[in-house]
């Protein structure tokens, strides 16, 4: 049985960046304790011989072929469009700090 320490969910909330009541410290040491035994259960599972599962509807790769849709309209006529484009490239305000 894995037990957590209190210190190390308190490792885990700083690198989360969350601040635990010493309640809630107890609460989640023995949550996250009780999740690591299951997961320590399901290592134990036999799975030699099973093929991996990615998914399961049976569905194939859906594809469909691409069509050229003519809207008679060229790249230039739609950057004139845009409120401001620079070098062939709709030109928008800095979105990262």
């Amino acid at each position: 049985m894995t037990q957590l320490t209190r210190e190390d969910v308190l490792k885990l909330a700083r690198l989360a960046r969350l601040d635990l009541t010493d309640e809630e410290v107890e609460t989640y040491r023995k949550e996250l304790s009780a999740v690591l035994d299951y997961v320590a259960q399901l290592d134990g599972v036999d799975v030699a011989g099973l093929e991996p599962t990615s998914q399961v509807t049976g569905l194939k790769n859906v594809m469909r072929e691409d069509k050229v849709i003519d809207y008679g309209m060229s790249p230039h006529d739609l950057l004139r469009l845009a409120p401001k484009s620079q070098d062939g490239q709709i030109k928008v305000k800095r979105m990262l700090g």
